[in-house]
């Protein structure tokens, strides 16, 4: 019984959750030329393997997510979805309504692969609503580590409504969602500080409408001279220049109106980095201040290289004024000045309400009802995380958002949508975007004027089909260069052909190489192939079928046969994983017959390509 209690945990439990799964099928990806668009940013992933150039992926995102794993485990900085609620409601796009615990089994193999996919330092942001929130955290401890949980976010989704808007029955009517925050790893430091504006003009009449005073009232019309009177340290043993200030002026903002006949705000607006409040802000530096220069009425200034927090690194001014030495404290530093106006900053927290709704609709140019998210969400959730050129993805990619906004921010991305909406909305979006035609959005905000471009990658059917007989043999779709991308992906090669030898058609690493073919092979061919081998490289070939004597003839090549190969390993002909929760039918091994007429067929694949084609 100690025993029993000692293995227990807490966790989140469901029907299906523990039914047995076979692995996914690790498909390639086929890029479709006409649906790719502009000029694609090739590079190199910090893990060596090649970046082909942004990416959206038509298929189902379960499959897709697997077929990235291989090149892109570890890669990935910021990933951004918004799933299906699970509500009971459903549009022209997508059908919402899932039983509960088949929900819980979709999302939860997708945020393994997700995990995986991550950087150590990498975030994911996950847009959920009340119905599934609370299992969702679970879910997420299970997967990501509850030490790993970095914030839940609450986000204003609809705009108040008056009297009208009431509660739905005996529920108060819904305004929020909720996005959970994950980090990969304890390498994860902190967000990027983020400002919500607001008018300044605004927050000052709302403060009186509230019978609140503004603090900010001071204005410094005359900095006065500075006078060096000696040094301090800080606790860190660091010096602390003290300077005192002879012949400021102060004026009030009322003074001033009186006096230039303005308003207030342009008051505000002509002495921004000017006007100050004393505050009595509890600091190290205050306290050795006053015991350094005494409690006499006068304004000094502290100047010294701060250790940390915002102005880290950079020389700074900090101003003590009065017998107690209050803190100067200047409106300037909060505020930002865009298009003659001055805008009140507060930094972000959890609660997002500052997220305009009102265009979303015709954000993109796109209609995507009850399911759009504005682009300026996506785009501070990519800024506090990313940097330019960061991998972002989107696995529920919908109306092409996230991509879109990874775009104009200059962000390498990747986009995952198994809908036709996948050509009729992300694929027109971001061609809209890339060709500067979008002006929706962030862009005006941002200066976009277009550029760049991406590919559009269709999934791969499965490897292998059922025949007539129920037995699993290549898919006929596969043409040679299909099925020889498909067998590296398989087993774990980096697809790509040498220009000079046509035997190495990818690499596992420096001198072990694969080679797929559905020509009988023989001694005399493999002879052929050692002969142009080097010492030290090894050769693994998979193929339909062989000589006998193939198998010992050389020790540094491998030979193995399709499909015989490949039975048991993963799940083969299955391409909706929508509801994964019914256990998985389980493929038989069959006996080898090295040279039986059955293992002979080629499925009419042939070594010759046709027509140009880009594989994944």
């Amino acid at each position: 019984m100690a025993q029993d209690r000692k293995l227990q945990k807490l966790e989140l439990t469901w029907v299906g959750k523990y039914d047995e799964q076979q692995p996914l099928e690790p498909r390639i990806l086929i890029e479709n030329p006409e649906y790719s668009y502009g000029e694609v940013e090739t590079g190199v992933l910090p893990n060596g393997k090649p970046w082909k150039g942004n990416m959206l992926i038509h298929g189902d995102n379960l499959l897709a997510l697997k077929a990235l794993e291989q090149d892109y485990a570890g890669q990935v900085k910021c990933i951004y979805i918004d799933p299906p609620y699970n509500i009971n409601a459903a549009n022209e796009y997508y059908d919402d309504f899932v039983e509960h615990s088949k929900w819980l089994s979709l999302m939860r193999p997708r945020l393994e692969l997700l995990f995986n996919l991550l950087c150590e330092d990498g975030v994911i942001f996950i847009q959920i609503n009340d119905d599934e929130q609370a299992y969702l955290k679970v879910l997420c401890d299970e997967i990501f580590g509850r030490n790993n949980f970095i914030n839940m976010i609450c986000v204003k989704a609809k705009a108040s409504s008056g009297a009208s808007g009431g509660g739905e029955d005996r529920k108060l009517k819904k305004n929020i969602e909720y996005v959970l925050a994950y980090c990969k790893s304890h390498a994860f430091d902190s967000f990027k500080t983020m400002y919500k504006k607001q008018l300044l003009s605004d927050y000052i009449q709302e403060r009186e409408n509230a019978g609140k005073s503004f603090a900010y009232k001071s204005v410094m019309v005359d900095r006065g001279v500075e006078v060096p009177v000696g040094t301090t340290v800080d606790g860190s043993g660091e010096t602390i220049e003290l300077i005192r200030i002879d012949g400021y002026k102060v004026k009030s903002v009322s003074q001033i109106m009186r006096e230039e006949h303005l308003t207030s705000e342009q008051v505000y607006t002509k002495y921004i980095d000017k006007i100050f409040t004393l505050e009595n802000a509890q600091t190290s530096i205050r306290g050795r201040v006053l015991d350094a220069v005494g409690d006499g009425d006068d304004y000094y200034i502290a100047r010294y290289i701060p250790r940390s927090g915002r102005n880290k690194g950079k020389i700074t001014d900090v101003g003590f004024m009065g017998k107690t030495k209050r803190l100067v404290s200047y409106l300037g530093v909060l505020c930002v000045q865009e298009d003659g106006k001055i805008y009140k900053l507060d930094k972000v927290g959890t609660l997002w309400d500052d997220m305009s709704w009102s265009n979303v609709k015709a954000e993109g140019g796109m209609d995507f009802p009850n399911s759009k998210k504005p682009e300026g969400l996506i785009r501070r959730i990519i800024e506090m995380t990313t940097n330019e050129g960061d991998i972002v993805l989107d696995s529920f990619l919908g109306s092409g958002t996230t991509s879109a906004v990874a775009h104009k921010l200059n962000r390498r991305h990747i986009g995952v949508e198994m809908g036709d909406h996948a050509y009729s909305h992300c694929y027109a979006r971001l061609k809209q975007v890339a060709s500067g035609m979008d002006s929706t959005g962030i862009s005006r905000a941002i200066g976009w004027n277009g550029g760049g471009g991406f590919r559009f990658y269709e999934l791969a059917p499965s490897l292998l089909k059922e025949d007539k007989f129920g037995n699993l043999v290549i898919n006929k779709e596969y043409n040679a260069d299909m099925l020889a991308a498909a067998m590296a992906k398989q087993e774990g090669f980096t697809y790509e052909p040498s220009a000079e030898h046509y035997w190495k058609q990818g690499y596992s690493h420096e001198g072990d190489y694969i080679y797929t073919t559905t020509q009988f092979m023989t001694v005399e061919g493999w002879a052929a192939i050692a002969e142009q081998m080097k010492e030290g490289e090894s050769l693994l070939v998979c193929c339909t079928a062989f000589q006998k004597e193939c198998r010992s003839a050389f020790p540094n090549i491998t030979i193995k046969k399709i499909p015989q190969m490949l039975l048991g390993r993963c799940e083969f002909n299955k391409d909706d994983y929508s509801l994964n929760i019914v256990e998985m039918p389980v493929v038989e091994d069959e006996c080898e017959e090295e040279n039986s007429e059955e293992n002979m067929q080629t499925n009419n694949i042939h070594n010759e390509t046709n027509g140009e084609l880009t594989l994944f």
